[in-house]
């Protein structure tokens, strides 16, 4: 039941990154959920391999390089799904920025209930 939650509450977030932030744009609650589900998917599945073959840079960025990396696969999410746009690299870069502050949040949140 709380992976639903936080899978709604994910998709809540970035309907509103897509209204505060120019550049990123939602269709819909219906491409909010889609988009919410990829960017877990590719989360769980990509960005690790992903970490592994940038750990070298990683280190010598003290590990920054890691929002460069997630502000890259926001913006390959929005080239994938329709109806969810970003229109360049630092409106992807800040809306990944935003959604991994809130759904850590969210996660903390959820587990101390």
């Amino acid at each position: 039941m709380k992976l639903l939650l936080r899978w709604f509450l994910n998709a809540l977030t970035l309907i509103a990154i897509a209204f505060y932030l120019p550049g990123v744009t939602v269709s819909g609650i219906y491409a909010a959920l889609i988009t919410a589900l990829v960017l877990g998917l590719v989360n769980a599945v990509i960005r690790p391999v992903l970490f592994v073959l940038t750990l070298p840079i990683n280190l010598l960025t003290l590990g920054l390089f890691t929002f460069v990396l997630n502000g890259l696969l926001f913006w390959f999410v929005g080239s994938v799904v329709k109806g969810f746009d970003v229109a360049g690299f630092w409106p992807a870069f800040l809306g990944a920025l935003i959604l991994s502050l809130v759904s850590w949040l969210l996660g903390w949140t959820l587990r101390k209930n």
